[in-house]
């Protein structure tokens, strides 16, 4: 019989549901992991294993309770242990925001992200690892050790969502939040193995804060497979009053989506880089030519495309990201503890005035349009998740000099980012492993709303390759 944390979220849930297992069991499984675990200090930044615990004790009793009187639970992951990114205010947890400067920080309110989890019974163990502020693409901190890969000791997890990356693949959670403001759910869903799911902007609520005015970020979700994936997004997704723009609605779950065959699809491709020149590693090329024929032989059409952003669109794109770093939660006088790439962005976002900002966004949209424009006739794109397998820690990190920092986290990702411009839908699929034995990720983004279309896609394509084997490490 499977250990529970051989179990996906979804078959965790099902068994909870029917009270095969109690959700105080899952939790003491999962708690008992981590504390076993070399990989627990790079995945979490806090934990909260005795309130964890509580909750799930009072969510049994609720749940006996609804059994007794034929109710439904609240969701298909109602009881599973999971995990927050340390980006979004918890109420009573510690929350950092990945900066030593917010290291004594606990919200007394939790934010749209948080509500809906808990709402829908889901139980977090802890906070997960987040380079500061989520500026980063590696996840690499004052506040303790850096997220690795559990594929091989001392490589990079990526980031910004790096901890529940490795809090995922190392089997400590089932499935884990994360956010995506420029690949930070893809870039470690490739560097670990897993499925990252980015929605369309306006899918998820940025309630009540509404800390990105360019839309950029949005919330998603980091699993083993395309279904747990789907239940986490249908807990997540939906409007709320205040929100600046939003999605349309989606006809039926997220998950029924998974259930359902795409049909014949057309799809553009492309390997050029977007943001910057940069070398793509033949192994991620070889996954990207191996995708491309999986998706021929499911019976799709794949066509080849110039790249619809170019490295023309960088500059737009730096001024806004530096922007929105400078808008970060900084408590005062706590610049003395930032990073140094923290305090470039930040000193560059605050230099930047009120027109040349107006005008980089007004360019980024204008970029996206166009974009948006040349990919209409396609219902996906298919790229490279990444431009390299994961990195050893600390090969892209430059403390002494900022700029090559920057520069290196583009050459790295520079294909990410680009659907974050234009509100796509986005996932990296684990479908390759490279030679020297490291995960690899290829990216489909679909079209702008339709992220029930690219999960139909998703699951197709793991149906038809299983993903490569999950093998949680040892303890």
């Amino acid at each position: 019989m499977a250990e529970l944390h051989e179990l996906s979220a979804l078959e965790l849930g099902k068994r909870i549901a029917t009270g095969e297992i109690s959700s105080e069991e899952a939790v003491r499984h999962f708690a008992g992991r981590i504390e076993a675990s070399s990989h627990a200090p790079g995945a979490f930044l806090t934990l909260n294993l005795d309130d964890a615990l509580a909750r799930s004790r009072a969510f049994d009793e609720d749940a006996a309770r609804a059994r007794r009187a034929g109710e439904v639970p609240a969701s298909p992951l109602a009881g599973v242990p999971t995990a927050i990114k340390d980006l979004n205010p918890t109420p009573g947890i510690r929350t950092t925001f990945g900066s030593y400067a917010c290291r004594d920080l606990v919200p007394e309110a939790g934010d749209n992200i948080v509500v809906r989890m808990q709402a829908a019974g889901l139980i977090s163990l802890g906070k997960t690892n987040t380079p500061e502020f989520g500026t980063s693409c590696y996840t690499e901190n004052a506040l303790g050790p850096a997220a690795e890969t559990p594929w091989r000791a001392g490589h990079m997890a990526g980031g910004s969502s790096g901890g529940a990356a490795t809090a995922v693949a190392a089997g400590l959670v089932p499935l884990a939040h994360g956010s995506d403001g420029g690949g930070s759910i893809r870039i470690p869903a490739s560097c670990c193995g897993l499925f990252g799911f980015k929605p369309s902007r306006g899918r998820i609520s940025p309630a009540p804060a509404y800390g990105d005015p360019m839309g950029l970020a949005t919330a998603g979700a980091l699993s083993r497979d395309v279904r747990d994936a789907a239940a986490l997004i249908d807990v997540l997704a939906g409007r709320e009053p205040g929100d600046p723009y939003w999605a349309p609605e989606a006809t039926g779950s997220f998950l029924s989506a998974c259930q359902e065959a795409p049909g014949r699809l057309r799809i553009a491709r492309f390997s050029r880089p977007i943001i910057t020149e940069a070398q793509v590693h033949p192994d991620c090329l070889a996954a990207y030519e191996s995708m491309r024929a999986l998706l021929e032989s499911l019976g799709h059409e794949v066509v080849e495309i110039e790249a619809p952003i170019g490295p023309d669109a960088a500059p737009a794109f730096e001024v806004c990201w530096s922007v929105l770093t400078a808008l970060a939660p900084l408590p005062a006088d706590q610049e003395d503890d930032l990073m140094p790439i923290t305090r470039w962005l930040m000193d560059r976002g605050r230099s930047t005035g009120a027109v040349e900002f107006g005008r980089a966004l007004v360019e980024l949209r204008q970029i996206a349009a166009r974009a948006l424009e040349a990919l209409a006739p396609y219902d996906a794109v298919l790229t490279p998740t990444l431009a390299q397998p994961p990195l050893e820690v600390g090969a892209i990190r430059d403390d002494e000099d900022p700029h090559a920092d920057f520069e290196a986290q583009k050459r790295f990702s520079p294909f990410t980012s680009a659907w974050n411009v234009t509100g796509m839908p986005a996932v990296s699929i684990p479908t390759a492993v490279s030679g020297s034995g490291l995960p690899i990720g290829t990216m489909l983004a679909g079209r702008p709303g339709e992220d029930h279309a690219l999960f139909s896609l998703a699951a197709q394509i793991e149906t038809a390759t299983g993903f490569p084997a999950w093998r949680a490490p040892g303890v």
